[in-house]
Parts: C-alpha cells; sequence; structure tokens
C-alpha cells in the first residue's frame, strides 16, 4: 500500500499560528484527520490547487509522502543514514505515482511545467531560460530568505540545502543506474524520460539526531541515493522538484512543496510590513460582518487592512497613521490589491482621531513597538490608545491588538484576570481562548452573541468597557508577541460584572 494518499498534506505554520492555521483547513477545505504539532499541520482534503492557495494562515504547504516516528539516534553515522535513505527511497513506481499526484496538483507551473521527453522546442525554451538567469535567481533568493524564516518556526533548528554534487559525481551515480534488460519498452521510455527530471533535497534537522548527522549529510546521502534509484539530475538552483525531509525528536517528516513561492507571500502586497499569516489570523478573530465598519488607527503599510479586505470584502475598512511616508507604502499596496474602493486613508494620531465616537464595529492594528519603530517606552502608549479606541467603538464592538512583551505586561497591568490566567491562555491551556475565532467565511453573529458569556464574566476591565476575551501568543521571527482580543460592553453591563466580581470575592 502507498503509504501516501493523493489528499494527504501539511503545511507549515508560524509559533502560535497552528491552532488558526487548523481551524481554517477544517472551515475552508473540509479537512478531515488534522493534527497539529510545533510548526506544522497535517490535514487530509479532496482539494485542487485553487482550494489549496487560499488558505492564509500557513507558510509553506507540502503533499506527504512519509510521517513516521523519530529515528533511533545511535552513534554509527552510516547505520544512520541507511535508515534515513530508507524512509525516502522507495520502488520506481512509487515515485512514478507520487509524480503523478504531485504534478496534477502542481498545476504545471513550474520552469519546465511538465516532465516530457526532449523534443525540438526544448532548445528553444533552453534558450529562453538563459535570458532569464536574473529572474530565476532572484526568485532562488527569496525562496532561500522564506527558508530561512521558516527555520525560526522550531527554536535550534538549522535549515540547509545540500551541498552541491560535483558533475563527475552526478555522472558516475548515473552510469550506475544502468536499465534492467528485463524491463518492457514501455518502463525504459519512462526510465528515460526521469533521466530529465531535476531535483534538490531541502534537509532540516533539530533534536538529537542533529547532534550526530548535519543537514547536509543527509541531503547529500539522500539525493545521491535518488539519483541512482530514479535517474534524476540535482539542480540546487532551480529544480523541477523539491524533496524536503525534517527530522526532530517528535516525528520524521517527508514530503513535496506544492507551490513554489509559500503561500504567505501574497501576489497583492508590494511592500511587506507586518507578517501577513499574523495579520491574517488577527483579521479572523475580529468578527468582520457584511457592512461592518473596520478601523486600524496605526495601519503602517496597512497588512492588516488588506488581509481583512480580502478575505471580508463586504465590509468598509478605513486606515490611520501619522507618518507620510507609512501612508504612501499602504496607498500603493492597496492599489496593487485593487482595493481602492474598499480601503480609505488618512493621517491622524491615534491619541486623536478625527473620528466620532461608536462609528466603527471593530479596531485592530499592530502596535509599533521596539527600536524598529524608535519606540523606546512602549508601555507609556498604551492608554492613551487605549481610549481613543474606545472611544470610536461600538458597544459589543471588538479591539484586536498585537502587542509586545512589554506592552502585555502593561495590558495585564490596566486589567483584573478572574479566573482565567493571561499566562495560561497565551499558552493556549484555556479552551476559551482557543475556541474563539469564527469559521473562515462565516457569518460570526454566533460567535459575537454566544460565545464565553462565563468567561467574560469571570475577567473584569479597571478600563472603561473594554472586557478582555482572549489572548494568543504568536512568533515574529527572533521576537514574542502576543494578541489581544477585547468586546466593549456597555457601561450598565460593565458595573454589573463588577459588582459580580466583588461579591465573587468577598466570599
Amino acid at each position: 500500500m502507498s503509504p501516501c494518499g493523493p489528499g494527504r498534506f501539511f503545511c507549515t505554520a508560524g509559533r502560535g499560528l497552528e491552532p488558526f492555521l487548523a481551524r481554517e483547513v477544517r472551515a475552508r477545505l473540509g479537512a478531515t484527520e488534522v493534527d497539529c504539532v510545533s510548526g506544522k499541520v497535517f490535514f487530509s482534503a479532496a482539494a485542487g490547487p485553487g482550494e489549496l492557495r487560499k488558505l492564509r494562515s500557513g507558510e509553506r504547504l507540502f503533499l506527504l509522502l512519509k510521517k513516521h516516528s523519530p529515528l533511533a539516534v545511535t552513534a554509527n553515522k552510516g547505520k544512520m543514514l541507511h535508515e534515513i535513505k530508507s524512509l525516502v527511497i522507495e520502488e520506481p513506481k512509487y515515485w512514478l505515482d507520487i509524480i503523478s499526484v504531485w504534478r496534477n496538483l502542481h498545476g504545471h507551473e513550474g520552469k519546465k511545467g511538465d516532465v516530457a521527453r526532449e523534443n525540438p522546442l526544448a532548445l528553444k525554451r533552453k534558450s529562453e531560460e538563459e535570458t532569464n538567469t536574473a529572474s530565476k535567481r532572484q526568485k532562488t533568493e527569496q525562496e532561500r530568505d522564506v527558508v530561512s524564516e521558516e527555520c525560526q518556526v522550531e527554536a535550534g533548528e538549522g535549515c540547509v540545502v545540500p551541498e552541491r554534487i560535483s558533475d563527475q559525481e552526478c555522472r558516475t551515480e548515473s552510469n550506475t543506474s544502468s536499465e534492467d534488460p528485463s524491463k518492457d519498452r514501455g518502463e525504459n521510455r519512462t526510465a528515460n524520460e526521469q533521466l530529465s527530471f531535476s531535483f534538490r533535497v531541502s534537509c532540516r534537522c533539530s533534536g538529537a539526531i542533529a547532534k550526530i548527522l548535519t543537514s547536509q549529510e543527509i541531503g547529500r546521502a539522500v539525493g545521491i541515493a535518488l539519483m541512482k534509484q530514479c535517474g534524476w539530475r540535482a539542480d540546487l538552483r532551480d529544480p523541477d522538484l523539491e524533496i524536503f525531509i525534517h527530522l526532530n525528536d517528535i516525528h520524521s517528516v517527508v514530503g513535496i512543496p506544492l507551490f513554489r513561492l509559500p503561500l504567505a507571500n501574497r501576489e497583492y502586497i508590494r511592500t511587506a510590513g507586518l507578517r501577513s499569516t499574523v495579520a491574517w489570523a488577527m483579521a479572523s478573530l475580529a468578527e468582520i460582518r457584511a457592512g461592518a465598519f473596520v478601523l486600524d488607527p496605526m495601519c503602517g503599510l496597512g497588512t492588516i487592512l488588506l488581509e481583512a479586505a480580502k478575505e471580508w470584502p463586504e465590509a468598509c475598512y478605513w486606515g490611520a497613521d501619522i507618518s507620510d511616508s507609512q501612508l504612501e507604502g499602504a496607498d500603493v499596496n492597496i492599489r496593487t490589491a485593487g482595493l481602492m474602493d474598499k480601503i480609505e486613508l488618512l493621517k491622524a494620531s491615534v491619541k486623536a482621531l478625527p473620528l466620532p465616537s461608536e462609528s466603527f464595529d471593530t479596531v485592530i492594528s499592530d502596535i509599533p513597538f521596539g527600536k524598529k519603530f524608535k519606540v523606546t517606552n512602549d508601555a507609556q502608549l498604551l492608554p492613551d490608545i487605549l481610549q481613543e479606541m474606545e472611544r470610536v467603538l461600538r458597544v459589543g464592538g471588538t479591539i484586536v491588538l498585537l502587542l509586545s512583551q512589554d506592552l502585555r505586561k502593561r495590558m495585564d497591568g490596566l486589567t483584573c484576570a478572574g479566573s482565567d490566567s493571561a499566562e495560561a491562555i497565551a499558552d493556549g491551556t484555556s479552551e476559551t481562548a482557543t475556541a474563539r475565532g469564527p469559521s473562515v467565511g462565516e457569518n460570526p453573529s454566533s460567535v459575537v452573541d454566544g460565545v464565553g458569556e462565563s468567561f467574560l464574566s469571570s475577567r473584569h476591565t479597571h478600563f472603561g468597557s473594554l472586557v478582555p476575551d482572549g489572548v494568543y501568543g504568536v512568533s515574529l521571527g527572533k521576537t514574542e508577541a502576543f494578541i489581544y482580543k477585547y468586546r466593549k460592553i456597555s457601561a450598565a453591563r460593565n458595573q454589573e460584572l463588577s459588582g459580580t466580581v466583588l461579591k465573587e470575592l468577598e466570599s
């Protein structure tokens, strides 16, 4: 039996975004057998390339070939390399079946688009490719940059493309894979077609195995074995196919990327600001309805607004910022995305917004922090920012903020926690917090009306009418951050909650 079904996938995700991705694949793809581990979500789905491309909270999407328990670690390098090669290498028919599935899902978007016989047009195509060398190098650099970012998903990991296999080694290994005379003509023809198929092996190791073998050693051994077994040729710059191997103390995973560029690389964003996956996750918590008014009072380059408007286009979006350069960049992004009729921009300070009170249903923002934004004392900003956000928000509306560690401490100081601690919620141990996000494309009114009455009543804010409604820890590369969600309640309701909390404390 083939170890891989045509509908079994896995997608990488930034730390903290795994629950968002798991909910998304269920809601958007009707996925089953969803399994989350650190940095990855495994799932089964009967979905085509168009549907798979719509995933917004994931990084890179793979066709799953193998998922095994961790390899036994020994001091014998040769034995371990043999076990790793056995994990990847299969009979040629297995690989032909896998390539067939991959090609159907891949949509023939590769550089050659197909594994085909040589024909008179090949030289012409090759010539055209040579004229686009600079463009290809740029794409390769982008891919490697993305891989570097993905390496930060799990602490201490190294992600290295195998060392280049020399031409002499390629010729030697190709010669060793002589044709079996017992094969019929059809099989020989298939083998000949595979000779023109290029590949590379990307390997990532962490944990105990990384202390014995390097990613380069594993990638090199598997690459040579694949050339010998399948007759493929190594191409580290622009291969037809990439074999991805990830070995750690949790599992051993082998997969094939479905798309050349990560899902997180949005074609509609000219200049990137906040990571698009984090921006989408924030928007997914905001309970955006059709006809709602949504504000980002510190919009920067507009990434959050772009992600929200693309996913929930029936709402009206406003962005404000004090910086002319940021607003110019946001305007370029909005025009690139074709969302000029959806998003309005204005120059204003978040501490004095020229907007009527209670005029927005949702306020969502990445609050600038740290040296990048020349903010030396983040915590002093929060009271004024929250006060103005609270003013323009309607009763029943939501606020979603991205905060640094220091801002989080200040935020916790402005609130009084009840039965659920912010630490527990940030760590994902609170069921209420992890179940808060609405389903993709679903009217979130059921979430707004019925969610967490007991949760809301167990927490009370000392800051006006804003009630905490969930905290989520996420990673921004080397920086840890937190998504805070608040809901605005009426003054009468706030007093009622205050009385309830006081009674609980007295008892």
